[in-house]
């Protein structure tokens, strides 16, 4: 299965985010962890999560980028029940047999994103519509590409 993968490409996001997911871990949008609160009186690294970030499933801190991995159905299967945990004793789901079930939508939904091949870079940005309701958009990163230089050696062909 393909799932997003948290990725640094540099050390922004420890010192933006409070808690910041680390490289490797499965990650899932997480628009989810912002419907307690109203996400228009967000403020600093707060709302700098609720606009641009992912949500680590094993630290469960908050990363800026993606990448898409191939990742085992065990390794699948713990990210569900570290999450279905996440949701029993952080946002209080009834118990662990009623929060499974909505733990692998969340991945499945997540996995669904993941059309483009291994390796590609993943942003999400979240704003609020009209009517106050959360909605998600996820862009491919283009990465940069260094600028071609000047041939540093010239290869001729010697006489014999």
């Amino acid at each position: 299965m393909k799932l997003p993968r948290v990725v640094r490409l540099d050390q922004s996001d420890v010192y933006v985010f409070t808690r910041a997911a680390e490289p490797g871990e499965p990650a899932i949008p997480g628009g989810f962890a912002f419907l307690e609160n109203d996400p228009a009186d967000l403020e600093g690294e707060a709302q700098l999560a609720f606009r641009n970030s992912w949500l680590g499933l094993t630290s469960f801190g908050r990363a800026s980028l993606v990448e898409i991995a191939d990742v085992e159905e065990a390794d699948v299967a713990a990210a569900v029940e570290r999450l279905a945990r996440h949701f029993v004793e952080t946002y209080g789901a009834p118990g662990l047999t009623a929060a499974l079930p909505v733990a692998r939508r969340e991945l499945d939904e997540a996995s669904r994103l993941c059309e483009h091949k291994t390796g590609t870079l993943l942003s999400v940005e979240r704003d609020l519509d009209e009517a106050g309701e959360i909605v998600e958009r996820f862009r491919v990163v283009e990465p940069s590409r260094a600028p071609d230089h000047a041939p540093i050696w010239r290869i001729v062909d010697e006489p014999e």
